[in-house]
């Protein structure tokens, strides 16, 4: 029995089109392009995304297999690799990295409610970056030591829901810090970050946003007590100052107080000094903070072993740049689906099931386990009724 769209198709609907192709034709990407658009680009390197393609010609040759589906899914035409590899060099990658912030847009919306463990009324983040090596032949514009190529994946992650609201993609030289300066800053809310990212000047701008930050103390860093207040050593808090900046350089880069929590981790045995600007959440809410920091670690991981952003299907800055943020996409509408869908599968059980039943025809939701999603009567198909008075 025919039920119509493929999976496929479905989960494509879910895209806002009309807003992609008003980013297409205000960046003019479509101009001269007799096949292969934007949006059809788009399409082939999610699928490639979505059933773990390695190459172009893996692409062309999965698709080939099921040609008589192709329209079904959304494809117009028979897909070249050829003509897949001169769409990733030439079609603007910015189209797709403003068609991701506006799918990010969407999925924090969905988001908003949920909690990550820690009651707050603040909205709160996890800075840090990735680097994806890759290999200087064949990558020698993202120079990044003398015997090999890399790029920087900076990620703003918001807490709740794991989604990524910034995403600045950089050669490997980059450093860290440098991003705190392209950062639009959200007053009210909390920036957690390893001491990386520890820069007094550009942590007083982001207090002077009237924003707060959580990171670590370095070993050298020269502080002053002012004040202790009262902590329960038993729960692991050593202490809870406030403190000056003593350094020539630090102190005018950061003439206020900060404050200084001392933690011993009871699991490990390690001893953390966390700093922050922030005066009135508890210690133990400041330590729980920097804990979950770790989430950005696991999407980090997470998208490396589950989305193509390790091998890519081209060798231009364009190419990878375009293959990252379409990853980033598949990633943000798959969370959209699973929220909108209201399913308790986890969002590698939703892609491991996707990569293998894309071609199929059937509802989306009855494709996943513990769905009580039920056919309605009367679903319109090409079976005509044999006894049909």
């Amino acid at each position: 029995m025919n039920l119509g769209k493929t999976l496929f198709a479905q989960l494509m609907d879910f895209l806002p089109w009309k807003t992609f192709h008003r980013i297409v034709d205000r960046c003019d990407g479509d101009h001269y392009v007799k096949s292969m658009t934007c949006a059809d680009q788009f399409r082939v390197m999610a699928f490639a995304q979505l059933t773990y393609r390695e190459s172009l010609r893996d692409i062309e040759v999965c698709l080939s297999a099921q040609a008589a589906k192709l329209y079904h899914m959304g494809f117009r035409q028979e897909i070249k690799r050829s003509t897949l590899a001169d769409a990733n060099e030439s079609r603007d990658w910015r189209i797709h990295a403003e068609f991701a912030q506006c799918l990010i847009v969407q999925a924090r919306k969905l988001y908003a409610g949920d909690s990550f463990g820690i009651e707050l009324e603040n909205t709160a983040y996890a800075l840090d970056s990735t680097t994806i090596d890759l290999c200087l032949s064949l990558f020698p514009w993202a120079l990044f030591r003398t015997t090999k190529s890399a790029v920087k994946m900076h990620t703003l992650l918001d807490l709740r829901g794991n989604i990524p609201s910034f995403i600045h993609i950089s050669d490997g030289k980059l450093g860290d810090v440098n991003v705190l300066d392209i950062l639009v800053l959200e007053p009210g809310a909390i920036y957690v970050m390893d001491r990386g990212y520890l820069d007094f000047a550009r942590l007083y701008v982001l207090h002077q946003a009237q924003a707060f930050f959580v990171t670590r103390s370095k070993s050298n860093t020269r502080l002053r007590r002012v004040y202790s207040a009262a902590v329960d050593r038993s729960t692991g808090i050593l202490c809870d100052q406030t403190v000056a900046l003593t350094g020539v350089t630090s102190h005018r880069d950061y003439p206020e107080h900060l404050r200084r929590i001392r933690y011993k981790d009871p699991k490990t045995g390690k001893t953390l000094v966390f700093l922050t600007n922030n005066f009135v959440l508890p210690t133990a809410t400041i330590c729980a903070l920097y804990k979950n920091r770790w989430q950005v670690e696991l999407f980090f991981k997470w998208i490396k072993q589950h989305l193509r952003i390790k091998k890519f299907y081209g060798n231009s800055e364009n190419a990878v740049k375009s293959q990252i943020w379409i990853a980033v996409s598949v990633y943000v509408l798959v969370a959209i689906v699973k929220k909108r869908l209201n399913l308790d599968a986890s969002l590698y059980t939703l892609l491991q099931i996707l990569s293998v039943t894309l071609f199929e025809k059937m509802p989306l939701q009855q494709a996943f386990p513990g769905s009580d999603y039920k056919m309605a009567d009367g679903v319109p198909c090409n079976q005509l009724n044999l006894f049909a008075l």
